[in-house]
């Protein structure tokens, strides 16, 4: 049997701009990427602590250490710059690893979105 999971969590970030004029997407900071294990084009669900809005959409990369969470398109209607917001990452796997599976969770500094 195959389920769900988490994969991958950047816990509290505070959204940095919203984009209406673009395609789509959340655009993070490659360093929070990395850190969370999250990959340009990965599937993400994002939460808005402040509204408590949940949304689908993909990852683009951002500049490096730069800080910046971004949502793009349609979901720029979601977001205010200044929310906090999780991102969250699921994979499917056999049910035996997934009880065996560490997800990785990060917890940026939410006045600068880097790593603390």
């Amino acid at each position: 049997m195959m389920i769900e999971v988490m994969k991958s969590k950047i816990h509290r970030v505070t959204v940095t701009e919203a984009n209406i004029n673009y395609i789509g997407s959340i655009t993070l900071d490659e360093a929070l990427m990395e850190a969370a294990n999250i990959i340009p084009n990965e599937k993400v669900q994002v939460l808005n602590l402040n509204s408590g809005e949940r949304l689908e959409t993909y990852v683009i990369k951002g500049e490096r250490d730069s800080g910046i969470v971004c949502l793009n398109g349609p979901a720029a209607h979601k977001f205010a710059v200044g929310d906090i917001a999780i991102v969250i990452s699921y994979a499917m796997m056999d049910f035996e690893e997934a009880k065996q599976f560490s997800p990785t969770v990060i917890f940026p500094d939410t006045a600068t979105n880097k790593l603390v």
